[in-house]
């Protein structure tokens, strides 16, 4: 016969004290910006031997667009010396450079680094797909190592543009650190469903959207006259676009072998919306931190909705989308839906664009709650 509670609670065994530890239990974490649930796909066999067999396609055509260490830039080859007796001049200059930077700049600047430092995350997401992973942390294949060396290089990005920041002097860099552990702990969800089909096309996507965006905060720091940091930006871009390269190359092939899953594949990602890696942009106090980012960047030209559709067309463009026949009626369905979007993304922005906005200015606890105008 079972124990009663009351037996149990006044036994001498360790059930009162296992009790009053499942009453307290509570969740010792959990993300400042939860995701929703969302399917996760599983390819069908024949699909799944498709990435197998391009495997060594992929070390021939892809993996060459990696750099080997001893021939990549590195953060302190544009930083202060800190090994120099001239480190406090150098620091000096760059923090007169700093001065004469708006600080709308500033808050642009800060979101795309913060984008950037959220790289475990990408990596996490990139070994989603199924049969495309590091299925052990360390795997030989050729997907495997693009990940691992793409993540290599990447992760110079942030770690620049986190020191450069955090020497000049005009940001809150503990409010900066406190977004990127947020934004890590809450992770991303671009709707790709561990398909390397929506992996590859939203990569292909979001590598060009990042090149454009650092392209931009070059041009703008060029006109600010901190040709340094425009130099920063340029050359963290000129990275972008050589990672654009190479997952463009893989959809193209994709859709050389594969055009009606593929053409399928852009159409959902493209209704999903290309979502922004940093979406789940959290400091601690603003819940609009991500939406109010980019209202910034677009009202500056750094990243727009023009400039989505603008990478939508290119896109359509390189992968000779409008050419492809012999598709399934699904599939020119799909191919239809794709090539007018650019135009129907332009109208829509006209249309919002020539409503009357009022002028709303909100604080960025990145800059020490100064107000910046949206």
């Amino acid at each position: 016969m079972p124990w009663t509670r009351n037996e149990i609670e006044s036994s001498n065994s360790i059930f009162p004290v296992l009790l009053r530890e499942v009453k307290s239990l509570k969740k010792p974490f959990s993300s400042a910006r939860e995701v929703h649930v969302h399917v996760t796909q599983s390819m069908p066999p024949e699909k799944r031997e498709i990435f197998k067999n391009l495997e060594d396609w992929a070390e021939k055509n892809i993996l060459v667009h990696l750099k080997p260490a001893e021939e990549c830039w590195q953060p302190q080859d544009f930083l202060p010396d800190p090994a120099s007796d001239g480190f406090h001049d150098q620091v000096m200059e760059l923090r007169e450079r700093a001065k004469e930077i708006p600080d709308d700049y500033f808050v642009c600047l800060v979101g795309d680094m913060i984008t950037e430092e959220a790289l475990p995350t990408y990596q996490t997401m990139l070994n989603t797909g199924d049969d495309t992973r590091d299925e052990t942390g360390g795997s030989l294949t050729s997907w495997a190592e693009w990940t691992r060396g793409r993540t290599a290089e990447e992760y110079r990005h942030g770690n620049l543009l986190n020191k450069y920041l955090y020497l000049c002097g005009r940001v809150d860099m503990r409010q900066i650190e406190k977004t990127i552990q947020y934004l890590i702990g809450s992770g991303m969800d671009p709707r790709t469903d561990n398909s390397p089909y929506l992996g590859f096309i939203y990569t292909s996507f979001q590598e060009r959207a990042t090149f454009i965006s650092h392209a931009n905060t070059a041009r703008h720091a060029k006109e600010y006259g901190d040709l340094k940091l425009a130099q920063i930006c340029g050359t963290i871009a000129s990275d972008e676009k050589r990672h654009e390269t190479a997952y463009t190359k893989i959809v193209e092939k994709l859709f050389e072998i594969d055009p009606d899953e593929t053409i399928l594949a852009l159409d959902e990602m493209m209704r999903k919306k290309i979502t922004m890696p940093a979406h789940l942009m959290y400091d601690g106090r603003d819940n609009n931190l991500f939406e109010n980012f980019s209202s910034v960047a677009q009202r500056l030209g750094v990243y727009t909705t023009k400039d989505y559709a603008d990478i939508l067309e290119f896109l359509v463009g390189r992968w000779k989308v409008e050419e492809i026949t012999g598709l399934s009626s699904e599939g020119r369905k799909a191919q239809d839906y794709v090539c007018g979007l650019p135009q129907r993304i332009r109208r829509l922005d006209e249309r919002s664009q020539s409503r009357a906005k009022e002028a709303r200015y909100v604080p960025f606890s990145w800059i020490f709650d100064k107000e910046v105008k949206l």
